[in-house]
């Protein structure tokens, strides 16, 4: 499989993102089975979770209408949007998966950001821990699961992921700068991979507002690619038909117990 993360900076204009967006998927589009974009990427958060509502959109809307196109004879497209909920005021904060023309996937972010006084749950809709909830889909036969941001701190989610048949997993991020956190997004990142026997695409906004270093991560935790701060794209080859062999040889799921908290 060939992975890309497009390392792009949304602003509050829905419109001109979008035309960003497809410039760069139709860049690389003959080059990629995959692409993930970031968090957000159908608008930006802005400085207050509360007005995200505004730009929000259904899923039969202009934002993923346009990326379903996109991936009709291209690669599946993994991209975060605001998506309208039954709560006018809070969204959903949305990952879309478009593959062959059509939208094939729709993961609403289960582990909102309430920490070091961003409160992301002040304008947003937490989504709900159901089966349906837990999305893994089947890209040129490899399963890939789907989360966001925040949900690589919580390692039971990546787990109930592959336990549904994920190989790789993508995650789109606008990761907030301070102290250590690229340090913590690196190790998180690894750990994940590690711990799950799986590749780990992630696709981060840029600096100055986010980290950005988006990274492509192999099982055993080696970096495959990884950009900067600006605004970059990375890319790897990601040799899935090794995952076999090296999950029977490091059983690290099939040895995996469940404990009560």
């Amino acid at each position: 499989m060939e992975a890309v993360a497009l390392q792009l900076a949304s602003g509050p204009v829905p419109e001109e993102n979008l035309a960003v967006v497809l410039r760069e998927i139709g860049a690389v589009s003959g080059l990629a089975d995959l692409v993930v974009l970031p968090e957000a990427t159908q608008a930006a958060f802005g400085d207050r979770p509360d007005r995200l509502a505004k730009g929000a959109e259904a899923l039969d809307g202009p934002f993923v209408a346009a990326l379903a196109e996109a991936s009709s004879g291209g690669p599946t497209i993994i991209a975060g949007m605001f998506e309208r909920s039954d709560d006018p005021e809070r969204p959903f904060n949305t990952t879309v998966v478009l593959s062959g023309g059509s939208l094939v996937g729709a993961y609403r972010k289960i582990h909102l950001y309430d920490a070091l006084g961003f409160v992301e749950s002040e304008g947003v809709m937490e989504g709900p821990i159901t089966d349906a909830n837990l999305i893994v889909v089947d890209v040129a036969g490899v399963g890939v699961g789907v989360l966001t941001c925040f949900d690589i701190r919580f390692p039971e989610m990546a787990a109930a992921l592959v336990a549904r048949g994920a190989q790789v997993l993508a995650l789109g991020a606008a990761w907030v700068p301070g102290l250590r956190k690229v340090e913590q997004w690196d190790t998180l990142l690894a750990a994940r991979a590690i711990e799950t026997t799986s590749f780990v695409v992630a696709a981060a906004q840029p600096a100055p507002r986010y980290c950005g270093h988006s990274t492509i991560v192999g099982p055993t935790g080696e970096v495959l690619a990884r950009a900067q701060d600006a605004e970059e794209v990375v890319s790897a080859r990601l040799d899935v038909s090794s995952l076999s062999s090296m999950r029977t040889t490091m059983p690290v799921i099939s040895s995996r117990r469940l404990y009560e908290p």
